[in-house]
Formats: structure tokens, sequence, C-alpha cells
């Protein structure tokens, strides 16, 4: 049937539209190995689910000749869709139109979905691709940035805001994925930073690349602004699928639960042998992580920052659990800043969406130092601690080998009111570890022996007997059980059956003021 006048005025219009910025740009952003705004979609979510708002929306600027420059969509790409049947709303910004800058028609579009993913409690996903502010716009611009920042941050704590970083995403851009739970970033051909590699030489007389300045690798294991680093933008896409797989759609839901076929009453025989003998001894706490949970699945976050401790999703018995782990083959799993940092920032967000917390605590203490604590340790450590002493929902610890001193009051202890403490035969509890107790308490004493290093080593042993094992803690009551390695996976899901009716609350306040 050949269609009436206006439908295919209609549908001529549609397809000129979903050109974005015309054949030629296309074929500019496929030869710099980068997709089009359209082609992410249609990667991301489920086949002819997409459904686009605003196609024909356009800049209203006449500065500069731009009322000359006129592309349908103006440069962003919004709507809503499904990801494997679950309803998310997304912007994915067009580079091939004008750089795919930001105007505030722009800015509104990608408002309008923010406030619908709101009030429908759906996961917003932002892949970004864009220059910056559009200049000719001036202020205009700049306050459609603040719309979205405003939005970004309403929304925080009440639906999931995911970023990827598919392209330039500089200036006042930064700071909507600097504000969204995670960021994805793709190697080849993203970089963040406020100020560009020209401004900092104007200004600082520093030579800088783009890739050293703001690359995927730098924000990935030094500034921790990127959650996570691939290698492609099929990855990336891939990845933002895998990590809503663990999350709910909004605050007021349970995570989604997915059936496995893993035993609830495995065996984890190789974790009975898997602390060295030597407390100086390192080993790999994902060996632990990967023995416990469902399939040996584990999707680890920041992933390449302050390894010295671990954080991910991961499964057991189907239902998603937070992880948090000391790594005691980097830096022997002490707390830096940055590893409170990192674990601060995970446990809120596990705690803002419903998922339990699992802790597998092996801490020797706050790494000591000028650099720490001039960097503010102190201010910082206290964050993670925050977190913990903050979080409602479900929090279990196992303390696998060393708890000492504040470290251990920090790594959710009962204390900071976890709900069921473990320990692993293992575990050493105590203000510090024997030898540096012992020189502190009998130092007077062996200096006045006829054979001091005979005397600490007499004191250590005791010191030891009496704190370097979980027994003084389990007394008090301090642990709930001390249970063999193995059954730990066990143990877990059982406590974590135990815990799913949990209600815990705290008192009634505007905001707590954390240590920022």
């Amino acid at each position: 049937m050949t269609p009436t006048k206006p439908i295919a005025r209609l549908r001529a219009k549609r397809d000129d539209a979903t050109l974005g910025g015309g054949a030629k740009r296309i074929q500019e952003q496929h030869d710099k190995g980068k997709l089009t705004a359209r082609e992410r979609i249609n990667l991301l979510t489920d086949p002819d689910s997409f459904e686009e708002f605003d196609l024909f929306v356009t800049h209203r600027c006449t500065n500069f000749g731009m009322e000359e420059q006129v592309f349908p969509g103006d440069g962003v790409v919004t709507g809503s869709a499904t990801i494997n049947g679950r309803l998310v709303y997304l912007f994915a910004q067009d580079f091939t139109v004008f750089g795919g800058s930001l105007s505030q028609t722009y800015a509104e579009k990608i408002c309008k979905i923010m406030d619908m993913a709101l009030k429908n409690g759906c996961p917003l996903i932002g892949l970004n691709d864009s220059g910056g502010a559009r200049i000719q716009e001036g202020v205009d611009a700049l306050a459609g940035y603040a719309e979205i920042f405003w939005r970004n941050v309403m929304a925080s704590g009440v639906i999931p805001q995911i970023s990827a970083i598919l392209g330039p995403c500089a200036g006042g851009a930064v700071y909507s994925p600097a504000i969204t739970d995670f960021v994805l970033m793709e190697k080849r051909n993203s970089y963040m930073f406020v100020t560009g590699p020209k401004v900092v030489k104007t200004v600082l007389n520093e030579t800088v690349t783009t890739e050293d300045l703001g690359g995927a690798s730098i924000h990935a294991s030094k500034s921790g602004v990127a959650h996570f680093i691939t290698n492609s933008e099929e990855e990336t896409l891939l990845l933002i699928q895998k990590l809503l797989s663990y999350l709910p759609s909004n605050n007021l839901e349970d995570p989604p639960f997915f059936p496995t076929h893993d035993p609830i009453d495995r065996p984890c025989e190789a974790l009975d042998e898997i602390i060295p003998d030597s407390a100086s001894k390192p080993y790999d706490i994902l060996d632990v992580i990967h023995e416990i949970v469902d399939e040996g699945e584990f999707l680890q976050v920041m992933q390449n920052f302050a390894q010295n401790i671990v954080v991910g999703f991961s499964r057991l018995n189907g239902f998603p659990v937070g992880i948090v782990a000391n790594q005691p083959k980097v830096l022997a799993g002490v707390l830096d800043i940055d590893a409170s940092i990192k674990g601060a920032r995970f446990v809120r967000f596990c705690d803002a969406f419903n998922i339990p917390l699992i802790v597998l605590e092996d801490v020797p203490g706050f790494l000591p130092g000028t650099n720490q604590e001039h960097n503010g340790i102190i201010r910082n450590g206290a964050k993670l601690l925050y977190a913990f002493a903050e979080a409602t929902v479900p929090k279990i610890t196992v303390i696998l080998r060393k708890a000492y001193g504040g470290a251990y009051c920090v790594m959710n202890s009962r204390h900071m009111r976890a709900d069921l403490v473990y320990a692993w035969p293992s575990a050493e509890i105590a203000v510090m570890g024997p030898k540096g107790a012992v020189e502190v308490i009998f130092r007077k004493e062996a200096q006045t022996s006829d054979d001091p290093k005979r005397v600490l080593l007499e004191k250590e042993q005791e010191y030891a007997e009496k704190f370097a094992n979980p027994y003084a803690a389990a007394e008090r009551g301090y642990i709930d059980d001390i249970i063999e390695p193995s059954r730990t996976r066990f143990r877990l899901i059982r406590a974590l059956e135990m815990l799913a009716n949990k209600k815990d609350s705290i008192p009634p306040r505007k905001h707590g003021n954390i240590p920022l």
C-alpha cells in the first residue's frame, strides 16, 4: 500500500533525522573506531525496544550564524528501552552533530528523560561523547549543564545512574558522570578532564598529552574517577548489561534474583589451606572470593585503583551481594586514603540500593607515614567507618586472619553494628601484631635483662597465645562463631537467609555530615 503524503513526509523526515550530522560525519566517526549514538543504543538494548523522544527538536541559537546550521535531534539521542527485559532510560551523545556539544535544548532533552527515570523508578544510562558546552550559546549551555547536575544529585541513591565515556568528556561535562554511581571508560578513544592540555600548557607551562592528563588508564588507576576500563565500545556496552544484572531498578526494590545450580552446601576445601603458616606471607583474596560465590563469578569494581582493597558484586544462592575485602598481596592489605575512599563509596552504594554486604577481613592496620597523615588519612579513613556504621542492609563480616587496631573497628566490626561476625581459626584480633605489641609493653623489661632477645621472643609467644587468635573475642561475644574455612559459603548463605527480612533505621535527620 502506498503511504499517504503526510505519512511519506513523516518517514522522510525520520530518515533524515536519524542520520545525525550526515553520512560524511558518520564515516568520520567510524574511521576513528567509534560507533554512532544509535549504533551504541542498538548494541546496548533489547532488539526493537528503543522508544525515542524529541527526534525533531532543534536548537534555538541565532548567534554567530548558528541559525543556518540546524540538525534534527540537536546532537543527543534520548528515550527509553529495555535491557534483558528491564526498562531503562538513556541518552547517547552524537559526536557527528556539532561535536556532540551541549546546547540548551540538548540539555532539555536529557533533563526530560532524567525526570521520567526518576518518576518511574528506572535506571538512567548516559553514553557520553561530547566536546563540552556549545560555545555559541554561552550561559544558556552552562545553565543546561547545571540543570543536569541538579537532577543527578536528586536521583542519587534513588535510581542507579551509569555513565559510559566513549569519546571526549571535558570541562563542565565531566561533573555529571562524576555524580553518577558508575563510570565506564573505553580506553582507545575516551578521556576526561576539567581543563585540557592546551590550558595546562598556558597556565602552568606543563606539557602533557591528552592520554596522560585524562585518559582511561589514568582515571582507572590514579584518580579513581573510572570504575571500569574496557578495551572496546562493544565490551563497554556488554559490561553495562552485566552491571545492571546485580542492581535493582530503584531504592525501593530488591536486587534481581538469578537461580543458580551451585549447591548451597558446596564445600570450599581449598580455603582450609589458603592461609599461609607465616602471618607475614601474602595470599590472593580473589581466590577466597571466587571459591565462595556462585559459579565463581565476581564483578570487581575499581580493579586498578587502591588494589589493597577489593570491592565488587557477586551472588550467593542467586542473590546479589556486595563484597568488600582486604587484599593481603598488595601492601599487606592495609587501609590507606585511597582504599578507604574506594570502600566507603561502594558500601554507601550497596546500602542505598538494598544490596547486602559481605566483608572479608585481613587488615594489619592503617598505612603509616607523613604522606598519609598530611593528606588526611584521619579524615578519609573515617569515611569507611562512617559508611559501615550508617549502612542498614544486612552486614556480615568474616575475619580471615589479621584484624588489628583501629582498622579492626572500621572493617564492619560488631561494634559498627555488623549483624553477624564470623572468624576463621587463623584469625588474629588485637591492637597490633605480637612483635610490635611486646616491643611496646615489655621494652623496659627487655632492656634490663641479660638476654633482651630471649625475653622479647618469650613475651611475643605469650602475647600470640593470648591475643593472636579468635577465642578471646569469641569469649566476649564480639564474634558469633569460629567456623571452618571450607564452610564459609554455607554459613554466609544461611546468614543471609536469616537476615532477609532485616529492618533497621538510623535516627531521623536531614542527612549526616560524612567527613568529606
